[in-house]
């Protein structure tokens, strides 16, 4: 199961998503869909929150690299996202270095246990 809740900020035009249990098979489309059906009405994900993700497939980690490339920071908490999180950032930080380094920020948090 999958869940994304909208956290809107008007001020700056933008929207975080909180997503919430596992990023996997059909559950990777439902987020695509969601992003895709935000950039059709014109608004912006600029913070995608994982900290409420279980699971990351490698469609849902493929997914993750595009939306982080196009300028979406990644939060992650628990050590696979937080591993997931860094290999998309470090992957892309390696091809973009030969390229004049593209900087987005990258926020874990650590977890309260």
């Amino acid at each position: 199961m999958l869940k994304i809740t909208p956290q809107r900020d008007a001020a700056r035009s933008s929207v975080s998503l909180v997503v919430e249990g596992r990023l996997a098979g059909l559950w990777v489309e439902e987020l695509n869909a969601y992003c895709r059906k935000m950039s059709e009405d014109h608004e912006r994900c600029t913070v995608i929150d994982l900290t409420g993700v279980t699971f990351i497939d490698a469609d849902g980690k493929a997914l993750l690299a595009g939306l982080w490339r196009q300028g979406a920071e990644l939060r992650a908490s628990g050590c696979l996202t937080k591993c997931v999180v860094e290999e998309i950032t470090r992957l892309d930080r390696c091809e973009s270095s030969k390229k004049n380094c593209d900087k987005r920020t990258l926020s874990v948090t650590e977890d309260e246990s």
